[in-house]
């Protein structure tokens, strides 16, 4: 129909004449109540955001020379961290003469890892940057995250 009656019938039914895809021949409209349907909108897009859970990277610090009550304690918080569906950064920081011994500090991650797999994965092995030795934990995917 033409773009006249389309609008008569419009005005009406006391509606909106909304273009649906006006660079189609002939363009195409569909009569709404666009003030309900922006609503509906709105409402569905606050629903979404509320039911979201944003990911957040942890980080825990350690360094080659930790005691074993130490690193439990480190432990329990990344898995802490993991069950609430957290990434944890595990890093160990070597300062002066440990440079000389970043294996300890290696053994230390994938030990950290291997404690940790029941609920995460590890993303990469562990990567020496400067003076940091770090490794990346997920939570695994078949376990639901905590709000």
């Amino acid at each position: 129909m033409s773009a006249r009656e389309a609008l008569e019938l419009a005005v009406e039914r006391d509606l909106d004449l909304v273009k649906i895809s006006p660079t189609a021949t002939p363009p195409v409209c569909k009569l709404m109540d666009y003030g309900k349907y922006k609503f509906e909108q709105t409402k569905r897009e606050k629903e979404a955001r509320k039911n979201q859970h944003v990911v957040e990277i942890k980080e825990v610090r350690m360094s080659p020379g930790i005691d074993v009550n130490d690193f439990n304690v480190k432990l329990r918080n990344a898995q802490k961290f993991l069950t609430e569906g957290n990434r944890v950064k595990v890093t160990v920081r070597f300062r002066g003469r440990e440079m000389a011994h970043t294996d300890i500090g290696r053994g230390l991650l994938i030990k950290f890892a291997e404690q940790c797999s029941e609920e995460a994965s590890l993303d990469k092995d562990p990567k020496l940057d400067g003076r940091h030795m770090s490794i990346f934990l997920s939570p695994k995917a078949g376990k639901d995250a905590k709000k």
